[in-house]
């Protein structure tokens, strides 16, 4: 602890019972103590803080690379989307249209309901 070694140690140990007297030579060093604990309390808190900045300027800076490839590659893509037709499994982006009832039966209730609602509107 700050490069002392025991001889230096207990030589600021003899001045301070000489000075402070035997009487209050404990309530110093309890001070002494808390004084200190406080002291790594506060180192500790300024480390944290530190480690705590460095990894919020990591994650700013992968952002900011993640940002500028994204405008880049919207940048280089070709302005069309290429046109895929859509495979027998999948389904279309098209609805189906709904088969008419036959002559003599009677209609679904969807398309019953669709007529309904196209007869109010079209005027």
């Amino acid at each position: 602890m700050f490069g002392l070694g025991f001889q230096e140690l207990l030589l600021i140990l003899a001045i301070a019972l000489i000075v402070v007297g035997p009487g209050k030579l404990p309530d110093l060093a309890r001070a002494l103590g808390r004084g200190l604990a406080e002291f790594r309390r506060a180192t500790n808190e300024i480390k944290q803080t530190f480690d705590q900045d460095e990894t919020v300027q990591e994650i700013k800076k992968e952002f900011r690379t993640a940002q500028t490839e994204l405008t880049l590659e919207r940048l280089t893509a070709p302005s069309e989307p290429p046109s895929v037709a859509p495979s027998a499994g999948e389904p279309s982006a098209v609805p189906a249209e709904e088969p008419k009832a036959e002559a003599g039966e009677p209609p679904s209730e969807i398309q019953a309901a669709s007529d309904r609602s196209t007869t109010s509107t079209g005027s």
